[in-house]
């Protein structure tokens, strides 16, 4: 029996359009919607009197993501906002230097960019490579550190072209050199396996709206416990203290883990729908999942180069697949095209030219129909 089709019935999405867009926003499977509805009926008719269920739905979902991300231990999973946050937790955490300098990159998303330059006003230098320049982008972001570099911080999968880093070579490196190791792992947990511990992370960070399947404003943040205490804790609350029983208490002491950086009351609904989601990939298995995304990544490469004048915008190698595929087609505007596809119910992105990015359970024949719109507009 194949391991994908029967999970298909979790998204209604697929008979309403076809959704090739989940490196932006991911649609809900059905098992996210029965949660939320469930613990909004419980909201409405009953209040609070189920606080304590939620909470051990908090507590699974903290270790659940642990069992995603291989982490050691569920202590060393905080539930955050958005990876905007995460990223700022370990920016403004960190006790700098003058002089210190971070690596990066300088095609990266927004988020794992605008924080380090933020850094300037304390001295910190944010050392950007052009991944367009280099042909071995990881020795390339070796070759900019030097014995004042205290962190790299990069994205598993670059945003645009879905370019696949070798993280755990880069693990390697830092480890060796006594640097930190940062990775925005937004366009590869959900999509591919991602294991903290095989690239050596001591930070990873990821929303749960795009891959994950579930709703924006919750996200993961996990630190290694052996670099936790190297973080300030910046924000202050009744949720991120340890043991707190009596709120009239004029003493406390901060969390031993990860949750010290849960500064106050959860997202509790997010929560109901981020751990129903997760639950969901888990289920259905990691490694199941990411050879199905890459089944499909490859079949969008090969039929898509045989589209005359069509251009790829994605590495084909076998080593930096994704689940992001990327071209422009000449002769159109990307803008233009990506209308007439918005047209025909194909749901993409632009970001440098037109992105697509299917998850495990695209029927075949949706992606087969999108080539097939883009291969009349080549003509």
């Amino acid at each position: 029996m194949n391991k994908i089709e029967p999970y298909q019935d979790q998204f209604p999405v697929i008979e309403n359009l076809i959704h090739l867009n989940h490196a932006a926003v991911g649609p809900w499977p059905k098992c996210a919607g029965d949660a939320v509805q469930d613990f909004m009926r419980q909201n409405v008719d009953y209040g609070s009197r189920n606080y304590p269920q939620w909470m051990e739905v908090e507590n699974r979902l903290h270790a659940n993501l642990a069992r995603l991300i291989n982490a050691a231990s569920a202590d060393e999973i905080a539930l955050v906002k958005n990876t905007s946050e995460g990223l700022s937790l370990v920016a403004y955490g960190l006790n700098w230097n003058k002089g210190d300098n971070v690596v990066g990159i300088l095609q990266e998303f927004p988020s794992n960019r605008f924080v380090w330059d933020s850094l300037a006003d304390q001295g910190v230098e944010f050392r950007k490579l052009d991944m367009e320049a280099c042909d071995d982008p990881e020795q390339a972001l070796m070759a900019l550190c030097d014995e004042h570099t205290r962190l790299i911080s990069i994205s598993a999968v670059q945003y645009a072209s879905g370019y696949r880093m070798d993280l755990a070579r880069i693990g390697d490196f830092c480890r060796e050199r006594g640097i930190l190791f940062c990775v925005d792992a937004i366009q590869q947990v959900g999509a591919l396996p991602f294991d903290v511990q095989a690239i050596q992370a001591d930070f990873a960070i990821a929303d749960g709206h795009k891959w994950m399947l579930s709703a924006e404003g919750l996200g993961f943040f996990y630190v290694r416990a052996e670099v936790m205490d190297q973080l300030k804790v910046l924000q202050y609350g009744w949720h991120m203290v340890d043991g707190l029983k009596d709120y009239s208490d004029q003493t406390f002491s901060i969390d031993p883990t990860a949750r010290r950086f849960e500064c106050g009351t959860p997202n509790m609904l997010g929560i109901h729908a981020f751990n129903a989601s997760v639950e969901l990939l888990l289920e259905v298995g990691m490694q199941n999942i990411g050879a199905r995304v890459l089944e499909n990544t490859r079949f969008l490469i090969e039929k898509l180069s045989a589209i005359d004048r069509l251009q790829l915008r994605t590495d084909t190698a076998e080593s930096r697949l994704s689940g992001i595929v990327s071209f422009s087609l000449e002769g159109i505007e990307d803008k233009q095209l990506y209308l007439v596809l918005s047209e025909q119910k194909i749901l993409c992105a632009l970001r440098g030219g037109i992105r697509l990015s299917p998850h495990f359970y695209t029927p075949r024949e949706q992606l087969q129909f999108a080539v097939d719109q883009i291969r009349k507009r080549s003509r």
